[in-house]
């Protein structure tokens, strides 16, 4: 009985240290980055922690009237959309769609929010 505790802590923590270093490697999957460029932080720590920029966004947006742009989603879509597209959904190498079915985390922001990316009436023509 001590033995099979000891190999479930084992194993326990073996996976626990993979999934923690899972996000500081770079993703196998080829993504649609749309503009790319230098994001408003580091790409292995908006892998980590992007949910919680843009939850703590919206508490500030909903609850305090503040309209800040450093982490809004509306400028994650402006830059990340498709190039093709101009939208962060509708393939699995759309940018928003695509890391959340490599990760299987269900991905509800656009349920309310638009994924496209505004396009200039100019463009459109």
């Amino acid at each position: 009985m001590k033995m099979a505790i000891r190999l479930t802590a084992i194993l326990f923590s073996v996976m626990i240290a993979a999934t923690a270093s899972a996000a500081d490697k770079p993703h196998s999957i080829p993504l649609d980055i749309g503009k790319g460029g230098k994001c408003v932080e580091e790409p292995m720590e908006m892998r980590k922690i992007h949910m919680n920029l843009l939850k703590h966004q919206r508490d500030e947006t909903m609850h305090k009237g503040i309209r800040g742009q450093k982490h809004s989603l509306a400028d994650c879509v402006e830059c990340h959309a498709g190039k093709e597209t101009n939208n962060v959904l509708g393939s699995d190498k759309a940018f928003c769609q695509g890391c959340h079915t490599y990760a299987a985390v269900k991905l509800d922001c656009f349920e309310c929010h638009t994924s496209k990316r505004k396009v200039p009436a100019e463009a459109r023509k």
